[in-house]
C-alpha cells in the first residue's frame, strides 16, 4: 500500500505553523514507519539558545536514532515542511531512513529568507548529498509547495 504523502505533509505543514505560534522559526518535521505510524514529531529548536544546529529534521534524527533500531529506521519516511539542508540531510543519511518528503523547496525558501542571519539558506538540493552516499535515499518534493510556503510569509521580515 502506498503512503499518503500529501496527508502526511500536510502534518508536517501544520505542525510548522504551530512551531511559528510558539515563537519558532516555522519548521517542522515528523518520522513515519513503514506501516503509517507517526513515530516522532518535532519543531525548529533553534530557540530559546540560539542553536544554528536546531533544525527540525536534525533534531528528529538524533532523537529516533537512539530511539529505535536501525531495522525499523530502514523503513521510515521522513515529511519536512521545508528540503532538508545539507546538514539534515546528512543527519537523515547516517540515520539510515528510506525516504524523505518535503515541502518547501531550498531555492525558493532562499527568496523568502534572503540572507536572514537566522537562516543563511543553503540552495544545495538534499539529493546531491544523497547522491555522495553509499546507499540510496528517495526524495520526493517539493510537494505542496505553496501551502509549505505560506506559513513564512512575514516570518523573515
Amino acid at each position: 500500500m502506498q503512503p499518503d504523502h500529501q496527508s502526511f505533509l500536510r502534518v508536517a505543514i501544520a505542525e510548522s505553523k504551530a512551531a511559528r505560534t510558539a515563537g519558532h522559526h516555522p519548521f517542522a518535521a515528523i518520522l513515519v514507519d513503514g506501516d503509517g505510524k507517526v513515530l516522532m514529531t518535532q519543531h525548529n529548536a533553534f530557540m530559546p539558545d540560539h542553536d544554528m544546529t536546531g533544525h527540525a529534521e536534525r533534531v528528529l534524527m538524533t532523537r529516533a536514532s537512539v530511539t529505535y533500531s536501525p531495522e525499523i529506521l530502514k523503513g521510515c519516511t521522513i515529511y519536512s515542511s521545508a528540503e532538508p539542508c545539507a546538514m539534515c540531510a546528512g543527519a537523515i543519511y547516517w540515520t539510515g531512513l528510506k525516504r524523505v518528503v518535503y515541502g518547501l523547496s531550498e531555492k525558493r525558501l532562499k527568496t523568502i529568507t534572503g540572507n536572514h542571519p537566522e537562516n543563511p539558506t543553503l540552495d544545495l538540493p538534499c539529493e546531491v548529498v544523497f547522491e555522495a552516499g553509499q546507499r540510496k535515499v528517495e526524495v520526493i518534493g517539493p510537494l505542496l509547495e505553496d501551502e509549505a510556503a505560506e506559513v513564512h510569509n512575514g516570518a523573515w521580515d
